[in-house]
């Protein structure tokens, strides 16, 4: 597998074309807006210092490396990411059409109940304002605009639900603020979850992210002819180790 060298860790590359890469984002690295710290500049730095990996992207340096979508600081996994204007406007106009579908892996506090009437996917539709909430008003202030957003229940364990994502609307914080909504808030949320619960995770089993992981991106490519997916190889090691061997108390 690809990787990128920042110096201080090794970012995967998932996917690369001319003007674009697409990478698995680590938790706790906010994309852009902290220059030199951020995922972008970091990117931009280690591309530069890697001739073979400069060749084929062809990044345009007036332009630098720019994300085409959101992703939170907490949030680990997969981003695009465009390296010229052209390829910014190609992808942005398949975000802004919907074309492109986002799926999350989460694990959630205690047990997230399967849709009735037996059907796989079940979906969350409470309003949300545009602006973040916080864990005692999670559909935050102002006017609510409609939003929707799918879940599958993949497995239980003792206290936790591992679920499937998908977006379907893009509000600041979505899949956060409706597991919080649920009464399911995503483990280690320190804006929206319990900070008994994520102390208590710390400092016992230094369990210290957020357990919501992007898993897949499902796009058109430039030289494709139909959509693609793109997914990471596994989810964080963290995540799995925390719903396979369960080993914390639930707490609320």
């Amino acid at each position: 597998m690809i990787t990128i060298d920042t110096g201080q860790f090794q970012i995967p590359v998932l996917a690369i074309g001319k003007g674009w890469l697409v990478v698995d984002k680590p938790a706790g690295l906010t994309v852009h807006n902290a220059s030199s710290q951020d995922l972008c500049s970091l990117a931009s730095a280690g591309i530069q210092k890697d001739a073979t990996l400069q060749a084929q992207i062809v990044m345009d340096p007036g332009f630098g490396v720019n994300p085409v979508h959101r992703l939170d600081k907490e949030t680990s996994g997969i981003i695009l990411l465009a390296v010229n204007r052209e390829m910014f406007r190609f992808f942005s106009n398949q975000f802004e059409s919907r074309l492109i579908k986002k799926q999350y892996t989460a694990i959630l506090h205690g047990r997230l109940e399967k849709p009735e009437d037996n059907v796989p996917w079940g979906t969350w539709r409470w309003p949300l304002a545009e602006t973040a909430g916080g864990r005692h008003h999670p559909e935050g202030a102002g006017s609510r605009k409609a939003c929707q957003t799918r879940y599958q229940v993949v497995d239980y364990s003792a206290h936790y639900t591992l679920v499937e994502i998908e977006l379907l609307t893009g509000r600041t914080h979505q899949i956060r603020r409706h597991a919080k909504l649920s009464g399911h808030p995503v483990v280690g949320d320190a804006r929206y979850g319990s900070v008994r619960a994520i102390n208590y995770l710390r400092r016992n089993y230094a369990f210290d992210r957020l357990a919501l992981h992007a898993r897949t991106l499902t796009m058109q490519l430039p030289d494709g002819k139909t959509p693609e997916t793109i997914e990471t190889t596994t989810i964080p090691a963290q995540m799995q180790d925390l719903f396979q061997n369960d080993f914390s108390a639930y707490l609320t």
